[in-house]
């Protein structure tokens, strides 16, 4: 199947709620060669198509690679968050793939008692959450700190970290993780 520029260009606009002369006037075109180009009835040069799409903004390579028919949802229901935990702790997912994603959100709650494990965590990332409700201890590196509602975290996960609920009541915490690591 053949690439076509046209349909690309339109789909890209209208995904970033452009309209044809939006997109002109911010790229230093004439409308018409925006409509010219998406009919197809036009080949732009890439310097050009460039000047358009650095008005979007879109890299030249993500306009030829991205994948125009993958599923891109913008609200995810409770009921749709993907479980990845286990052993105490429940991690909802926000979204089911992470595949080209560079962040990952997670809605978390901590069983009283659960603990990250003996050994710490360590990853190629940073993370940072929020505390909603609960008693939460980090340790990150060789500090210790005890976290309650409201309080928030934002380290390195390269630096050795470990979550533990030393409360009675469920942790409950909203995170997010870049890149995605689990």
């Amino acid at each position: 199947m053949e690439f076509d520029a046209g349909q690309r260009l339109r789909a890209v606009r209208e995904m970033y709620g452009l309209s044809q002369r939006a997109l002109a006037k911010k790229a230093g075109v004439t409308n018409g060669i925006i409509s010219m180009i998406e009919l197809n009835r036009n080949s732009p040069s890439l310097a050009t198509l460039k000047k358009i799409l650095d008005a979007i903004p879109i890299s030249l390579s993500d306009f030829f690679s991205m994948d125009l028919n993958e599923n891109h949802d913008i609200v995810f229901r409770a009921e749709e968050l993907q479980e990845i935990g286990s052993s105490g702790f429940s991690f909802k997912q926000v979204g089911k793939n992470m595949k080209g994603k560079t962040m990952q959100i997670l809605h978390e709650r901590i069983a009283p008692g659960a603990d990250s494990g003996k050994e710490m965590l360590r990853h190629e990332s940073e993370e940072g959450g929020v505390v909603i409700g609960g008693t939460i201890e980090l340790t990150v590196g060789a500090e210790v700190h005890i976290l309650g509602p409201g309080d928030a975290y934002y380290f390195d996960s390269r630096i050795p970290h470990r979550f533990r609920n030393i409360g009675t009541e469920t942790v409950e915490m909203v995170s997010a993780c870049s890149p995605p690591t689990l």
